[in-house]
């Protein structure tokens, strides 16, 4: 394994001037319904429009931000092609800064408090707040392109890269392939479901794993296919998102919310289902909400969320209610009535 180096010592710490943080209304879904097999036409909800307000833009990621994490002490924490920010509610840090100049994609705070970043194309980072540890293939890692973490009821790390899934125990490697039953080598989400079967999305069909056997996922005989984010609601139901559009798992049943190409899913603290949508094949995607208290009806309500960005990746709802959005092009806060640009 590679050396132990110190992290970075100098903050990166950018302020600018205060400024007026310019105002998206949210706009009605005007003469589009998102499809809905088996769930009815869908209900829009109303206009919700707000007052400009005060924000400090400060310096942090100006380029692809895939994931956003907040940790125990309320830090939030992003994987962004040039670094790992840490934001403590008034700047921003780039941990990484003076450690790697890879391109981060995910991030994962495990149950003792330290952090684990992933990259593409520099394998994974393990940092105790002091120290960073670079684990690559020479480590035992099956790619270094290393596109998502989950850290599992036992405490072991998983990895989904682009050669296979990789177990860690916190002293060697276990690699799942195609070799083993797993469907396609290429994997971009993973989650551990309540019952402790482990789902994984590939490029490929989307699949479970029971501890013995992997297990194509599939509706009426057809599989999932690239499926790129899996999430289980509080209800134990497992959703998933990709090439397919977005559906919901009950269990015994599937059920399709949207049919177009769906990057990325959230469920907020109120049962909120937000995603990234694409409105129509080859489409700018956009932002969707589906009310909670409606996902079972024939007409569940879903608001448009209208931002300038055209791709919109990783999401958080932060602790004070604030929803997070990471771009092609930095990060957004969304309050609920406006989006804020904090990076430019």
């Amino acid at each position: 394994m590679t050396r132990e180096r110190p992290a970075v010592n100098k903050v990166y710490n950018v302020m600018v001037t205060l400024k007026y943080a310019q105002i998206y209304t949210l706009l009605l879904l005007f003469g589009f319904n998102l499809p809905c097999t088996g769930q009815g036409k869908t209900n829009l909800s109303n206009n919700i429009t707000s007052e400009p307000r005060e924000v400090f833009a400060i310096g942090g990621p100006t380029h692809i931000t895939r994931t956003i994490k907040q940790d125990r002490k309320g830090n939030i924490w992003f994987a962004s092609w040039d670094g790992v920010f840490l934001y403590d509610g008034k700047s921003f840090t780039n941990i990484a800064k003076d450690e790697s100049s890879a391109r981060f994609f995910s991030v994962l705070e495990d149950r003792r408090g330290k952090f684990w970043f992933s990259s593409v194309g520099s394998g994974a980072f393990y940092y105790d707040g002091y120290f960073f540890r670079n684990f690559t293939t020479k480590d035992g890692l099956a790619s270094d392109r290393v596109t998502d973490m989950y850290e599992d009821k036992a405490g072991t790390i998983w990895f989904a890269t682009e050669g296979g899934v990789s177990r860690y125990d916190g002293r060697s490697f276990r690699n799942f392939t195609t070799k083993d039953g797993l469907p396609h080598n290429d994997v971009g989400a993973i989650l551990e479901d309540k019952t402790g079967k482990f789902w994984f999305g590939t490029r490929g069909p989307a699949c479970f794993y029971d501890g013995k056997k992997f297990t194509v996922i599939t509706h009426q005989g057809k599989p999932f296919t690239n499926v790129r984010t899996i999430i289980e609601d509080r209800k134990g139901n497992i959703w998933l998102c990709g090439n397919d559009g977005l559906w919901r798992y009950d269990g015994k049943t599937f059920t399709n919310f949207a049919q177009n190409d769906v990057g990325y899913l959230y469920e907020d603290k109120k049962g909120n289902i937000w995603i990234s949508y694409e409105e129509s094949p080859k489409g700018r995607r956009v932002l969707f909400r589906y009310d909670a208290k409606s996902l079972s009806d024939v007409k569940p309500t879903v608001t448009k969320i209208k931002t300038k960005e055209e791709v919109i990746f990783g999401m958080l709802e932060a602790y004070d209610g604030s929803m997070w959005l990471g771009t092609a092009n930095g990060v957004y806060r969304y309050d609920r009535n406006t989006v804020n640009d904090l990076v430019k």
